[in-house]
């Protein structure tokens, strides 16, 4: 299907822009306008949130806990995407998104404020980050074990972290959450046709190679050798709990979430997809009077619910 209405409109304002031309605070203006919905989000009734931190070896790792009135389901570790280098727990696919599931699948969500990736801060910290965080709440959760998920970048986190808990004997996660997963390097390509579809689109939508590359650099420091862990789509993937991917139609990243879906069937792990039709990378920063937006967080839920 073509671009979301929504999102096709929303693009218009930023159409011909590349990023070089967002040095002009006008033209920064109109991609901040591109990312912000007029439709207003309130916090779901009922739903407690606190912020703590978690104490490890590189210091407090600070989270956000997002509690329903009743809980009858094991708590979500989630992490916001950025590239690895940027997000916070104040971003939409962080806050709203924990807001929203810890609602809807009557679970207590843990967002996660990892390390970001600087030239002093690179892979394993953010996975270091998490498995503290991973260990403190699944031996505290009354339920059974957690779930873990992220988006983009952070999705990559999330699955090198249940891949260190089950190299190590560690809980395993009950369930892995993935919204438009960064888990290849190189990327895979697009599929011919909607290589075509997606080159009319507007180049601050799309995910270059080179865009690529730098993530995977700025991550681990270079692009060659790369420790399988970081971009986890090259482990061995065996022993993987039950994975729920969402797939944004209009990614460049479409086919990483594609190849790993094809390779946890490979090794016997059950996996669901959706996909988020007209939906370009990083839909879920988007708020969910949006359908699609809202039916992502309901497949997310559902998995959750069990």
């Amino acid at each position: 299907m073509p671009l979301d209405p929504y999102i096709a409109a929303k693009a218009r304002q930023i159409a011909g822009l590349t990023f070089a031309d967002l040095e002009d605070p006008a033209n920064m203006e109109l991609f901040h306008a591109y990312f912000t919905d007029e439709d207003v989000w309130t916090v779901p009734t009922g739903l407690v949130i606190h912020d703590d931190t978690v104490d490890s070896a590189n210091g407090a790792i600070p989270v956000r806990v997002y509690t329903p009135p009743v809980e009858e389901a094991a708590p979500l570790v989630w992490l916001h995407g950025g590239g690895f280098s940027y997000g916070h727990l104040d971003m939409a696919e962080a806050h709203i998104v924990s807001a929203e599931l810890a609602s809807r699948a009557q679970c207590a969500v843990i967002s996660v404020d990892y390390r970001l990736a600087t030239t002093e801060v690179r892979f394993p910290a953010p996975v270091d980050d998490l498995m503290a965080v991973w260990q403190r709440f699944s031996a505290s959760s009354a339920l059974g074990a957690p779930a873990i998920g992220g988006a983009s970048a952070g999705a990559a986190i999330a699955v090198s972290t249940a891949l260190r808990a089950r190299d190590e004997g560690l809980v395993i996660p009950r369930a892995l959450l993935l919204a438009y997963p960064f888990l290849h390097f190189p990327n895979p390509a697009l599929a011919y046709d909607l290589a075509i579809e997606m080159s009319t689109l507007p180049p601050l939508l799309r995910i270059s190679a080179d865009s690529v590359a730098d993530m995977v650099k700025n991550y681990v420091g270079r692009v060659t050798n790369l420790p399988r862990a970081a971009m986890p789509g090259a482990a061995d993937l065996a022993g993987l709990p039950e994975t729920s991917i969402s797939v944004a139609e209009y990614d460049d990243l479409r086919p990483s979430a594609e190849l790993f879906a094809l390779q946890l069937a490979e090794v016997g792990t059950s996996v669901r997809t959706e996909l988020a039709e007209g939906m370009p990378h990083g839909h879920l920063n988007r708020v969910p009077t949006l359908p699609v937006v809202n039916r992502s967080l309901d497949f997310f839920a559902a998995a959750l619910a069990g």
